[in-house]
C-alpha cells in the first residue's frame, strides 16, 4: 500500500474485520464511514455496543437474549406449556417470534453438533434442556435447528436422548432449503415448516 494507514484505522479495520461476514475491506469502508461521521453520531455508536455489553444477558432458562432474567417469553403465562422449540442461535427465536407463528416455549442451544469443530454436547445447552423437562411438564419438543448436516446430527442426538424420557421428538419439515439459516426464512416458509413438523424416525 503505497500510503499507510493510521494506526488508530488500521486498530479499527481489525477489530471491525472480526464481525461475522466483514472482510477487511467491508471492515476498511466502515472505519472509514465511522471517521467521517459527526463525533455526536460516533458516541451514540459507542453507547449503543456498550449497552449491549452491559444490559442484555442470557435467559437462565431458555438462552434466548433479554434486559432481564428470565426472560420475557419464559415468564410469558400466555404461552403454551409442554411444547418447547429448540433452536441454534438466539436470532432463529428472532426469526420465529417475527410471524406470531409459535406459541411454546424455546430453548436455545447455542449451536449445533460439530465434532470437526470440537463441538460436543457438553459445549451445547442440552444439559439445561434435560433439566428442563420434569419441572415444566415438556411432553413435545420441536427440533428446529438448521437444516445443515450438523443442525440434523443434533436433532437425531437430542431425540435418541428424549425417547426414553417421554418426550416426543419432531423436526420441522422441509420448507427451509438446506444448508439455510432459520433467521433467513420468511414467516410463510417458517409456518408451513412447523405446521408439518414430523416425528424423527430412528
Amino acid at each position: 500500500m503505497s500510503t499507510a494507514l493510521p494506526p488508530a484505522v488500521i486498530a479499527l479495520q481489525d477489530e471491525l474485520s472480526k464481525m461475522p461476514g466483514v472482510g477487511r475491506k467491508g471492515a476498511l469502508r466502515m472505519a472509514m464511514h465511522l471517521l467521517k461521521s459527526d463525533r455526536e453520531e460516533v458516541v451514540h455508536l459507542a453507547k449503543a455496543v456498550m449497552d449491549v455489553k452491559d444490559k442484555v444477558k442470557i435467559c437462565s432458562i431458555c438462552g434466548f437474549i433479554s434486559d432481564r432474567d428470565p426472560c420475557p417469553i419464559c415468564t410469558d403465562a400466555k404461552r403454551q406449556d409442554g411444547i418447547v422449540c429448540v433452536v441454534e442461535q438466539p436470532g432463529d427465536v428472532i426469526a420465529l417470534e417475527k410471524g406470531g407463528i409459535f406459541r411454546g416455549r424455546y430453548h436455545v442451544l447455542g449451536g449445533a453438533l460439530s465434532p470437526l469443530d470440537n463441538v460436543g454436547p457438553d459445549e451445547l445447552r442440552i444439559r439445561e434442556l434435560i433439566d428442563r423437562i420434569e419441572p415444566e411438564g415438556i411432553k413435545e419438543i420441536i427440533v428446529a435447528t438448521n437444516p445443515t448436516p450438523e443442525g440434523e446430527q443434533t436433532g437425531f442426538y437430542l431425540s435418541k436422548l428424549m425417547r426414553p424420557r417421554g418426550v416426543n421428538v419432531s423436526r420441522i419439515a422441509r420448507g427451509i432449503p438446506v444448508g439455510a439459516d432459520l433467521e433467513n426464512a420468511d414467516d410463510l416458509t417458517l409456518t408451513r415448516a412447523l405446521e408439518g413438523r414430523v416425528k424423527f424416525e430412528d
